[in-house]
């Protein structure tokens, strides 16, 4: 009977032991390398450009997704659609999307999420960026977005002025600006970004003239006008429809310019000063897993960038004879030479 006993107690104690060390190893493993509920997920990507590699960006977004436990081709499916700085087709890539029936629709920019919520008002969109989520209509505020859309904006207070400064601090001769831009995309943004513009340039005794771009064949026809304007510099606002090879157009005519997204820093911008895109990207992939879990968008609040970068592409600047100076060099995150 003793050694019935001593046996169970022997066996108690070892259940114990065992129960102990698998609550303990659960609460050492990290909290995003637990899997997702057991679902296949769909989601839709439309994003602007599509290259190969893909960009750091969208890199950086399913990276995110990764880290959340969502692996493609084991518990999620991507369908890809790209519309190439062509506005015009994004209604039928976002319709197409709509037709998927899928869980959540992914936007790389404020105009690809317009278009996405005019196709569906019960689809979740999270953006990885957009220009002013406010003015462009797409949430009816940062803390409180209502409907069906939520992520990240691009806009904080001074950006303009801090990338107009910048410009001012590389080139202190200049005195006009071109400013290169698009059409209001729904809503004021327009309106509301030239009005900043303006206001910030004046605090620097910098004149500005904008000069619109609607599409990616009318951006050589405003740097012809900008060079009549007699413009001495050019600011490339937050622009999808504004693609790289702009870069080439501004190095033909020589003129010093700084651009507002990272993405035209591999493509030789001379200057870029705004929100680090990676960041953004990978912050989206926590919406996108919220909303798979269940979360709504109309309850998660839009955030602001936390993170800025200054590029400066010395080589460029050398090709088209500019140079530098040390003090902004000093400043900049990255110095691609």
């Amino acid at each position: 009977m003793v050694r019935v006993r001593r046996e169970a107690k022997t066996m108690s104690e070892n259940i114990f032991g065992l129960a102990l060390s698998l609550m303990l190893f659960a609460l050492c493993v990290p909290a995003q390398a637990q899997q997702p509920p057991g679902k296949l997920a769909r989601i839709g990507y439309l994003g602007n450009e599509r290259t190969t590699p893909v960009t750091p960006r969208e890199e950086a977004f399913f990276q995110g997704l990764r880290e959340q436990g969502w692996i493609e081709g084991k518990n999620l499916v991507v369908e890809r659609r790209y519309w190439q700085n062509r506005v015009d087709r994004l209604p039928a890539l976002a319709d197409e999307l709509v037709r998927l029936k899928l869980d959540v629709i992914v936007t790389t920019s404020g105009t690809a999420a317009l278009a996405a919520k005019k196709a569906t008002k019960t689809i979740p969109i999270a953006m990885t960026a957009s220009a002013d989520a406010v003015t462009q209509g797409l949430v009816a505020s940062l803390a409180r977005p209502g409907g069906n859309v939520t992520g990240l904006t691009n806009i904080t207070p001074d950006l303009i002025g801090k990338q107009l400064e910048l410009l001012k601090e590389a080139f202190p001769k200049t005195s006009r600006v071109a400013v290169l831009s698009c059409p209001s995309s729904g809503g004021t943004v327009g309106d509301k970004r030239k009005s900043e513009t303006e206001a910030a340039a004046r605090a620097l005794n910098v004149r500005v003239k904008i000069f619109e771009v609607s599409g990616p064949e009318k951006v050589e026809s405003a740097l012809r006008a900008a060079t009549r304007d007699r413009a001495e510099a050019i600011f490339v606002a937050d622009c999808t429809v504004i693609p790289p090879s702009t870069i080439d157009l501004i190095a033909k005519i020589k003129l010093p310019a700084i651009y507002s997204t990272a993405r035209f820093a591999e493509a030789g911008a001379l200057m870029v000063y705004g929100p680090n895109g990676i960041d953004l990207a990978r912050r989206a992939a926590i919406y996108v897993d919220k909303i798979l879990k269940g979360a709504k968008p109309a309850d998660l609040p839009v955030e602001q960038p936390t993170k800025f970068e200054l590029i400066v592409n010395l080589k460029t600047a050398k090709q088209i004879g500019l140079t530098i100076p040390p003090n902004v060099l000093a400043r900049a995150d990255r110095v691609i030479r």
